[in-house]
């Protein structure tokens, strides 16, 4: 029975034409009068108008539709972050040199790409980078915490504090100059924390940093200017 306003099949529907008992008694297969289809993981092809394209939940054993085998067109080379991965997208001057900072200096692996685009993962966060003309510089400005002249906008990730530590490490390897040395600030407050900036080469900045106390990352309470 085809449910008006969508593309689902009634999973009560049996089958009853030309079968025994036993077999006409098992929950339907559903049947489609053409296309491509990939079932079961990784056989594609066009199908005829009676061949399965796919089994009702009830039916667990894997099935695999009629077709040539076809090579797999992707990879996933990381997992994403847990609960809600946010999604950030930033403009850089020079592609490449965005791929081998954020790839090869920070170690974000490799998502979707086009001659335009690239993303990545961060630690399981979406992040991607749009080419946007050989002419762009992210603009500055500065607005003053705990004693430092912090660059804004800025964006990167709250680490653990071992994480943080490997990573400045990491930059200095590569010879990323720091506009923020790593260090300690909000010290014995309930947001106390390692902080770090440097930028990426079209001057987008990066703020990296690790909370002493994890849980004290949302603490609510004043902070002196």
């Amino acid at each position: 029975k085809f449910v008006k306003g969508t593309k689902f099949f009634n999973l009560s529907t049996k089958i009853t034409s030309r079968r025994s008992p036993a077999v006409a008694s098992r929950p339907a297969l559903f049947f489609c009068p053409a296309v491509c289809v990939c079932v079961g993981g990784g056989w594609t092809g066009s199908v005829s108008r009676r061949t399965p394209l796919f089994y009702s939940a009830t039916r667990p054993r894997r099935k695999f539709v009629k077709g040539t085998p076809m090579e797999p067109t992707y990879v996933t080379l990381d997992e994403p972050a847990p609960g809600s991965p946010f999604h950030y997208a930033f403009p850089v001057h020079d592609l490449e040199m965005a791929k081998d900072f954020y790839g090869r200096v920070l170690g974000c692996k490799e998502g979707r790409s086009s001659s335009r685009w690239q993303d990545y993962s961060l630690h399981g966060h979406q992040i991607v980078a749009h080419w946007v003309g050989n002419d762009y510089r992210c603009k500055d400005y500065f607005n003053p915490v705990d004693g430092d002249e912090v660059p804004v906008p800025h964006a990167g990730l709250a680490l653990t504090v071992e994480l943080f530590h490997e990573l400045a490490e990491r930059l200095r390897k590569n010879g990323v100059q720091f506009i923020i040395e790593p260090h300690l600030r909000f010290k014995g407050a309930p947001g106390e924390q390692w902080t770090m900036f440097f930028k990426d080469p079209s001057g987008n900045n990066l703020e990296f940093k690790a909370m002493v106390k994890q849980d004290h990352l949302f603490a609510k309470y004043n902070v002196a200017d």
